[in-house]
């Protein structure tokens, strides 16, 4: 880690100057994403050049400080490289001067070291000579992988998703044991980039296992990390297993390009070839969900066991008109569908009712004839799983008792019969209800469009 302080001449040198007091400001402090810029380079030409890959983390305010912010530096530049080589980094810190304004300075070694830990090296030249010294690095991981076939028996093959010039050589390897705390180690600073609220994993647990799509070189039989899959195996009585992916991340000179869908697809591959219990995904943003929808409505839409189920349902929505009842109805799958899917796909139950939904949507054929119709079930749905709950205590009050015991330990609770004093709070609650509701309709109609933007149903 480099540091260069350009100093600032003092503007009164002459001591037969007057000096003027005054009262200091006090520091307003500097975000570190103003003033932070982080480049990915694959070579040690790339160090240094304007035009290397600038990388956009996330939020990075937490590393520095209570309140986020970079205290007592004037004119502070810190320009990190992480090299996709072998993901070590080397920092430097330019700045004009420094000075404690009433909030200290910031240690910026110790902040920077809670996101790159062991991962930074020290001088320039150390760092500079890893582009030779560490070229093999994700090849000496790979070595002792065990290589995933990129088709299932029973699933989806995935290679649709990839760039029609990928070449043959690329790969999916499984990372089990020891090997992955050494590979994670060195991927935890891009993780804590990139994935926004994330947390590294415990890698002293040896039930985690990493997949990584790596791209073999033809030359020279390098492999360059591509991304990677941080998957957890649960035990599940008696005898079962189910995977959780905990963590996904597609280095960033290669997303937008399938490679992510691809990994998804081939997790999926794995839990149908081992016939795992099913696939879970922990906490996923609204990015990968949208990615893990779209591959497994296009797996649904050729799953026979739910079609008529399926069929059903349409044709029910196709012939009435809700609007005009008075009773909501239901336009769930049955339980047996849930299952098949589960048992055959590994698509688990809340996944399941969320590709439902946009399975209905696409068999509606013209939607705009039956928007109407569809927009009713997907309110309805989300009024009985969200505001639904709310309502239970609807009509519910407690009132203070006198009584011979403690006051503060006695109350009486009932429930009042007919309208009488809740009706005010209905009216007054009522139209905050139906707003959040629009709005969380609002939100879903517009998942549900983007799905199914990219998925192409064959009509009949």
């Amino acid at each position: 880690m480099g540091t260069k302080n350009h100093s600032v001449a003092d503007p009164v040198s002459d001591p037969k100057k007057r000096r003027r007091v005054g009262f200091s400001k006090i520091d307003a402090g500097v975000t570190p994403n103003e003033c932070i810029k982080i480049y990915l380079v694959s070579t040690k030409e790339e160090v240094g050049s304007p035009d290397s890959f600038l990388i956009e983390p996330v939020d990075l305010n937490h590393f520095f400080g209570e309140d986020g912010k970079i205290y007592g530096y004037k004119g502070l530049t810190i320009t990190i490289w992480v090299s996709s080589i072998s993901f070590l980094a080397y920092v430097d810190i330019s700045f004009e001067s420094t000075s404690d304004g009433g909030k200290g300075i910031t240690d910026l070694k110790s902040s920077l070291q809670n996101i790159f830990a062991e991962n930074l090296v020290e001088k320039k030249e150390d760092f500079l000579q890893t582009f030779s010294t560490e070229r093999d690095f994700v090849k000496s991981i790979a070595s002792g992988a065990k290589e995933l076939q990129k088709n299932a028996s029973n699933g989806s093959t995935g290679d649709s998703s990839l760039p029609k010039a990928e070449p043959a050589d690329l790969e999916v390897l499984q990372v089990v044991g020891m090997p992955v705390g050494h590979l994670y180690s060195r991927l935890v600073p891009l993780v804590l980039l990139l994935i926004d609220g994330s947390n590294p994993i415990d890698v002293t647990d040896p039930r985690w296992e990493i997949y990584l799509l790596v791209r073999k070189d033809q030359e020279d039989s390098r492999f360059g990390l591509i991304g990677f899959a941080a998957v957890y195996r649960f035990h599940r009585y008696p005898d079962g297993k189910r995977l959780r992916l905990g963590q996904i991340l597609v280095i960033p000179n290669f997303q937008r390009k399938g490679y992510g869908r691809h990994l998804l697809e081939v997790l999926n591959n794995v839990a149908i070839s081992e016939n795992v219990y099913d696939l879970t995904v922990e906490e996923p943003v609204d990015s990968l969900q949208h990615v893990r929808t779209c591959i497994d409505v296009e797996r649904l839409l050729s799953f026979e066991p739910i079609q008529h189920a399926l069929n059903a349902v349409v044709s029910k929505l196709k012939h009435e008109n809700l609007s005009k009842k008075s009773q909501p109805i239901q336009f769930g799958p049955p339980t047996s569908v849930i299952e098949d899917a589960r048992k055959t796909l590994k698509i688990n139950k809340k996944q399941f009712l969320q590709c439902w939904e946009i399975l209905i949507y696409l068999s509606l054929d013209p939607i705009d004839k039956y928007m109407e119709n569809y927009r009713i079930i997907v309110s309805n749905r989300i009024k009985a799983d969200v505001i639904g709950k709310e309502s239970e205590g609807a009509g519910k009050r407690i009132i203070d008792i006198k009584t011979e015991f403690d006051q503060e330990m006695s109350f009486a609770m009932f429930k009042s019969n007919g309208d009488e004093a809740t009706a005010i709070e209905k009216d007054e609650n009522q139209g905050n209800l139906e707003e959040q509701l629009r709005q969380l309709v609002d939100v879903r109609m517009k998942e549900i469009e983007l799905v199914g933007q990219k998925i192409s149903v064959p009509r009949s």
